[in-house]
């Protein structure tokens, strides 16, 4: 090592060399940086009271987020960066956007209680995607129970709580009595959210279909988005008003496989006293041995 001239060593620096990232990976991020930019571009048309683009850019952004994830497991590009991007899209896209949405369009008119209704939608909101994530990584979460979620998800939540402004492009007067309503649809939604309910996942569809209903599904999916596009606000009313209706039975549906579970629990036949026994001495005996050295 080479003395300078003050006589303290000079260090080296290691070369380090950052590995190359496939482009599999980047392809999901791109997808969600795609809707988080359309969650944004909402808060933009509700702000100059573009409400019909809005409801669009929310549309699109959910569609986004519903494909970005199977995207990512399909090319085999999933990542703690992407989880972590995709979480922060969600809290602007399903959150904030929504609630400034309702904020603009009605909300504003009750002042200080639009604003604080507007604020518990998008905190609830936070609070279901970070309780999302941290039941991800829990073990002793049985695998019947990933059909379901706990509580309503974000970009359900979202499509859902909007529902007064459908009915408003519908042809639903304008009214103090709808903005109340809508304040207290927004807290109930909020709630919801928040809650312990469980809700259908529908993490499985989508993933296998059978060879004689491609034709079919192709079609029904061309079919809606043709629906979708000709009578928006019919389509968006309908389908909040299911999603709705279908809740009981997801909580009906959570029960029966909790008590199936239990059930199963009960009749598994016990271990014998002497297979007890012979474990308790076998363990006895391992705990004189040493250790494999690895």
């Amino acid at each position: 090592m080479q003395q300078p001239r003050s006589g303290r060593p000079r260090l080296r620096l290691p070369n380090r060399r950052f590995r190359r990232i496939p482009v599999r990976t980047l392809a999901p991020n791109v997808v969600t940086l795609v809707a988080l930019c359309a969650g944004l571009t909402a808060i933009r048309m509700a702000f100059e009271n573009r409400y019909g683009l809005a409801l669009a850019a929310i549309v699109f952004a959910t569609f986004l987020d519903g494909i970005d994830g199977r995207l990512a497991r399909l090319l085999k590009g999933t990542s703690r960066f992407g989880a972590e991007l995709d979480s922060l899209a969600d809290f602007v896209n399903f959150g904030v956007a929504p609630a400034l949405i309702l904020y603009f369009w009605g909300l504003h008119d009750l002042k200080s209680a639009g604003w604080i209704a507007a604020m518990v939608f998008a905190i609830c909101a936070g609070l279901r995607l970070a309780r999302f994530n941290v039941m991800i990584e829990d073990p002793d979460r049985p695998a019947w129970a990933n059909n379901f979620f706990v509580g309503v998800p974000a970009p359900a939540g979202a499509i859902t709580v909007l529902l007064p402004i459908y009915a408003a492009f519908l042809g639903l007067p304008r009214s103090e009595l709808l903005t109340w309503l809508t304040l207290f649809y927004t807290l109930a939604l909020a709630s919801l959210m928040v809650s312990r309910l469980p809700v259908f996942s529908g993490k499985r569809v989508g993933t296998r279909v059978l060879p004689e209903l491609v034709g079919p599904a192709v079609v029904a999916a061309v079919l809606f988005i043709a629906l979708l596009v000709a009578y928006p606000w019919i389509i968006l009313t309908i389908g909040t008003l299911a999603y709705i209706a279908s809740l009981p039975f997801g909580y009906l549906s959570y029960r029966r496989y909790e008590r199936r579970s239990k059930e199963s629990k009960a009749e598994a036949p016990a271990a014998s006293p002497q297979s007890a026994t012979l474990s308790i001495v076998r363990a006895a005996d391992n705990e004189h041995r040493p250790s494999r050295l690895n």
